[in-house]
């Protein structure tokens, strides 16, 4: 009698936080749904879902998007900087006293 191999899963991270949270009857009902569909556990579905999510809305904030004009005018910044402000040279200078000469 041929022998049956064993079914192997995935390996999955360990997971020991936890974050809670109440939700209505309908958007338990909208998610269980959607958890279904995909074939998942509503567990897996809600983890998959809020980490994108939240991937999104850094990356929405950490991105900074700039016109034509505006970028045109940040690399002609970074390729031509203005000379310092007498008192930017001034507060560089105490900087340098200050910090820069100690023992």
């Amino acid at each position: 009698m041929p022998r049956k191999q064993a079914v192997t899963r995935p390996e999955t991270t360990a997971r020991g936080e936890r974050l809670g949270f109440r939700l209505d009857e309908e958007t338990k009902d909208l998610i269980e749904r959607a958890a279904h569909l995909s074939r998942r556990k509503v567990s897996d579905f809600c983890l998959t879902a809020l980490a994108d999510t939240a991937r999104r809305t850094l990356a929405e904030h950490e991105t900074l998007v700039l016109s034509a004009r505006d970028r045109a005018a940040f690399f002609d910044a970074l390729v031509h900087p203005p000379k310092p402000s007498g008192r930017l040279a001034r507060a560089l200078a105490e900087h340098k006293r200050r910090v820069a000469t100690r023992p």
